[in-house]
């Protein structure tokens, strides 16, 4: 018999490779396949839930009651706008230890501009935020250019500016703000947005989310990638429409101190959702966030693709200092003062609130909308154990416990990814 005999023609082999079936992305999981595989936020928003409903009814009610929410969204915003600058830093791998401080330090320039120098509010804002991207992008040139650790570069940073703190208020413990115009922003009974601002802007944010979530559905569903499956992004979608639309609708009805008055969405939480939409659509619309998640994912086939690694890590840094600058004035709004004390949990916070929502500290992996999702079980566990009335030792133990349980299951989801060839 012929060689050419004892090998298939092609139209045999076309047969075999036609008749080779491929798995459908509906085939039936096995739990173990499933826990590998991306469940997206769904983790994180039962967890929420799970809190949210152990603290209502250990307390009585009084965790869910609208003055209390109202409450515990206005004093996670600090943490929220920090984490998004972290988690910038953590998709390229990094770490950025000087958050809390640079931010204290961008409100104390624009408290002692005012105070002392007659400098307008809104000049001394920029100002401010301006010496924090200042403070990032000098973090950014140490990291990538001289290539000195994240680690040793901010952690010296964070001593700096603690020190450079008390230098700028000669010694004084807190500066009173009595501007208006700041105070207006976080920290009056004036600091809320009008009715049809507090639904509409809400319900916007809402559905950019969930149109994002669809046409990433559909685009990797065509690209033959893998993608959720459809029953995972319906209860993705409405669980967010869930907790979003009955935020508001609690808030809307939230009385303040003058009968017959409702406090409504504060202006900080608007502010907040606005950074988070820019960046979401710099991190998925724009070449910079694409560059951005190839470098923290692998920076050195980044940098032979032809990927400016270098000017990638100095934005991501001056971004994360910015950033903090923001969360620090809307932190000095929010308590009418700035102070050279630090607040010594906000690092960890905004950290553990970035790591929670999904944001790997092995780069290349984060949404900035999971911040949220993060940084209310934060600021839940904190609000929690204050309405019980529980020390901040038992705080502290708690957000560690969290904060190394995220860390431990990102490791873990990461190796069986791997193992899977995801």
């Amino acid at each position: 018999m012929s060689i050419e005999q004892n090998t298939p023609s092609t139209e045999n082999q076309a047969s075999l490779a036609a008749s080779v079936e491929i798995p459908s992305y509906t085939q039936k999981q096995t739990i173990g396949q499933l826990l590998r595989g991306d469940l997206g936020s769904l983790p994180v928003i039962l967890t929420l839930i799970v809190i949210a409903l152990y603290f209502t009814v250990t307390t009585g009610g009084l965790f869910l009651s609208p003055t209390n929410l109202s409450n515990l969204l206005q004093q996670i915003i600090t943490t929220g706008v920090d984490a998004l600058g972290v988690t910038l830093v953590l998709l390229l791998g990094e770490i950025d230890l000087s958050i809390a401080a640079v931010g204290t330090f961008a409100a104390v320039v624009m408290g002692v501009l005012m105070n002392y120098h007659g400098i307008p509010a809104w000049e001394a804002i920029l100002l401010g935020i301006l010496a924090g991207a200042l403070a990032g992008a000098i973090n950014g040139f140490f990291i990538a250019v001289l290539r000195i650790p994240s680690f040793i570069v901010t952690l010296a940073a964070s001593i700096f500016y603690a020190g450079l703190l008390l230098n700028l208020l000669n010694g004084q413990a807190t500066l009173i703000i009595q501007n208006q115009f700041v105070l207006s922003i976080a920290g009056s009974s004036t600091s809320f947005l009008p009715d049809y601002l507090g639904v509409g802007l809400p319900t916007l944010i809402l559905v950019l989310y969930a149109g994002g979530l669809i046409v990433d559905h559909i685009a990797r569903k065509r690209a033959g990638l893998r993608a959720r499956s459809l029953l995972q992004l319906i209860v993705q979608i409405g669980l967010a429409v869930v907790i979003v639309e009955g935020t508001v609708a609690v808030l809307e009805n939230t009385p303040s101190a003058t009968p017959g008055i409702f406090l409504g969405v504060p202006n900080s939480a608007a502010i907040l959702f606005a950074l988070i939409l820019i960046l979401w659509l710099v991190l998925t619309k724009t070449t910079f966030g694409r560059h951005l998640y190839a470098v923290g994912g692998n920076m050195e086939a980044a940098r032979r693709a032809g990927i400016n690694v270098v000017f990638i890590r100095i934005v991501a840094f001056t971004l994360c200092s910015t950033l903090a600058s923001v969360g620090g004035i809307l932190a000095a709004s929010y308590a009418n003062s700035v102070a050279t004390q630090i607040n010594p949990s906000l690092l960890l916070d905004a950290i553990a609130a970035a790591v929670i929502g999904g944001t790997s500290l092995f780069g290349g992996t984060g949404s900035v909308w999971n911040i949220v999702l993060g940084a209310l079980i934060i600021g839940s566990l904190e609000n929690g154990l204050d309405l019980k009335s529980q020390g901040s030792d038992v705080k502290q133990m708690v957000e560690g416990v969290v904060l190394l349980f995220a860390v431990t299951v990102d490791a873990v989801v990461r190796r069986a990814q791997k193992r899977s060839g995801r």
